[in-house]
C-alpha cells in the first residue's frame, strides 16, 4: 500500500512527451543490450528527465529502470546483477560468442520469459548441462527460476509468459533441481519466486505453476507462508497452507484459519508456548489487510492492541482493513473503538485516505466494489474529510464515493 496521491491531479510537460517516451526507449535499448556508450550519451543529453521522471514501466508488474545511480557504469551494473565492471565487461565478451556457455545460459533465460518452448527445447537437447547451470549474475540463479519473474533478478526480465507452466515441465523433465535457491532476497528457490512475485498472477498461471512445483516435490515451510503475506500474495498463502505448508500464528492468522489460530492459546487467552507475542501482531497485521475477520475479532479478545502500530509504515489494522475494502473486518474495528483518525508514521495518512487510495488503486487481494460503504462507515464513526478529496474531479464524477465521504451513506 502506498500513500493517497493527490486525486485528480494531472500530469505536467505532456507537450515534450514524444522526446521523452524516445529517450525511455533508447535508455531500455541500451540497458538490455549493455551499451555503456549509448546510454552515457543519453544521460549526457536527457540525464535530468530520465533522473526526475518516472519511466515507464518494463511490464504490469511495476518494475522500471533505475536512471537514479551516477553514471552508466553504475545502472549497468544494477540492472544487470554484476558487482564489478570487469566482470559484467567479461559477461558482453562472452555473450557475443554464441558457443559459450554464458551465451547459451543466457539465450535459454531469454526463452523462458519469452514463452518459447522451441528456442529452449532446443537448446536444451543440444546443451543438456544447460539444465544444471547457473547465471554468472550475482543471484547465480537457475534457468528454472526464470520460469516465475526470478524474483529479485535483472528487472527487464520480470516478466511471466502464459505458457509457463509448459515451460516449467519441459525444465523439470529435462531434471531441473526443484529446490535449488538462488541469491535473491537471501535465497530464493523457484517455489518461493513464484508464490512472492506479483507476474506469475498477472499472467493467470500462479496457481498451476505452485502446484506443479509441489507435485515435482518442492519444500514449502512456515517462512515461505510469512513471505507470501508480507509481499501480499494472499491467494499463494493459502494455497500453500491447503498443501499441508506448517502454520505458527502468524501464518494461520494470515491465511483466516481461525480453528488452529485457536489452538495456540490457553482457556485462560494467554499465548502457548509455541506462539509469541510478535507471531500475533504480524498475523493481526495480516488478517487485517486480507480482511480476516474473525480472525482479527479473536486476536482483539485475546488482548491484541487494536490502536497498535504495525508493518510496514506504523499504520494501524483499520488502516489495512480500510486500504483493502474489507467491509466486515473495518466493522469490528470501528465496533471496537480503533482510533479513526490515527495517521500511519510513513506518509500521515488516515484510514479513509488509505480507503480512497484503494479506491482509486485497488491493491491486490482489495475488493474494489466495497471503497463506497467502507468511506461511508469511517465518515460514520468520526473520520476527518479533508476539503481537497470534496474538491477532486475523480471524486466529483462518482455521485456515490461523494454522498459517501458527506455521510449521506448509510451502512
Amino acid at each position: 500500500m502506498r500513500p493517497p496521491e493527490e486525486i485528480g491531479s494531472a500530469g505536467k510537460g505532456s507537450a515534450h512527451l514524444t522526446n521523452h517516451v524516445d529517450a525511455w526507449k533508447a535508455g531500455e535499448r541500451a540497458i538490455v543490450t549493455g551499451d555503456a556508450a549509448a546510454l552515457e550519451e543519453l544521460l549526457r543529453q536527457h540525464g535530468e528527465m530520465l533522473r526526475e521522471r518516472l519511466a515507464p514501466e518494463y511490464d504490469p508488474g511495476g518494475l522500471r529502470p533505475d536512471y537514479a545511480r551516477g553514471d552508466a557504469q553504475a545502472i549497468l551494473l544494477h540492472e544487470h546483477q554484476f558487482e564489478t565492471w570487469e566482470q559484467f565487461v567479461e559477461y558482453l565478451k562472452q555473450r557475443a560468442e554464441w558457443t559459450s556457455p554464458v551465451a547459451r545460459f543466457e539465450a535459454a533465460a531469454d526463452a523462458i520469459v519469452a514463452g518459447d518452448s522451441e528456442t529452449l527445447g532446443r537448446l536444451l537437447r543440444e546443451n543438456p548441462g544447460l539444465i544444471r547451470a547457473r547465471s554468472t549474475r550475482v543471484h547465480r540463479a537457475t534457468l528454472l527460476h526464470y520460469i516465475g519473474g526470478n524474483n529479485g533478478g535483472e528487472a527487464y526480465r520480470q516478466k511471466c509468459p502464459g505458457n509457463a507452466p509448459e515451460i516449467a515441465k519441459m525444465l523439470i523433465d529435462a531434471g531441473a533441481e526443484i529446490d535449488a535457491r538462488a541469491g535473491m532476497y537471501g535465497g530464493l528457490t523457484t517455489l518461493g519466486s513464484v508464490a512472492t512475485d506479483i507476474h506469475p498472477f498477472l499472467a493467470g498461471v500462479v496457481e498451476k505453476l505452485m502446484e506443479m512445483l509441489l507435485d515435482a516435490g518442492a519444500r514449502m515451510d512456515a517462512g515461505m507462508v510469512h513471505a507470501c503475506l508480507a509481499n501480499g500474495r494472499p491467494w499463494a498463502a493459502e494455497l500453500l497452507a491447503r498443501r499441508g505448508a506448517r502454520l505458527d500464528l502468524e501464518g494461520a492468522a494470515g491465511v483466516g484459519r481461525l480453528d488452529l489460530v485457536r489452538s495456540f492459546f490457553n482457556e485462560d487467552g494467554s499465548l502457548k508456548p509455541n506462539a509469541t507475542k510478535e507471531q500475533m501482531k504480524d498475523g493481526f497485521t495480516w488478517a487485517c489487510e486480507f480482511g480476516k475477520a474473525g480472525v482479527v475479532e479473536f486476536l482483539l479478545d485475546r488482548g491484541m492492541e487494536i490502536d497498535a502500530r504495525l508493518r510496514h509504515h506504523g499504520q494501524t489494522g483499520l488502516h489495512w482493513a480500510a486500504g483493502g475494502g474489507h467491509v466486515e473486518t473495518v466493522k469490528v474495528l470501528l465496533n471496537r473503538k480503533a482510533p479513526v483518525n490515527a495517521k500511519d508514521e510513513t506518509w500521515q495518512n488516515t484510514p479513509l485516505g488509505w480507503a480512497l487510495f484503494g479506491w482509486r488503486n485497488p491493491p491486490w487481494g482489495g475488493v474494489p466494489g466495497n471503497y463506497h460503504e467502507v468511506v461511508g462507515l469511517l465518515v460514520k464513526f468520526g473520520a476527518i474529510v479533508e476539503p481537497e478529496w470534496l474538491a477532486s474531479e475523480a471524486i466529483r464524477a462518482d455521485p456515490r464515493m461523494l454522498s459517501a465521504l458527506l455521510g449521506e451513506v448509510s451502512s
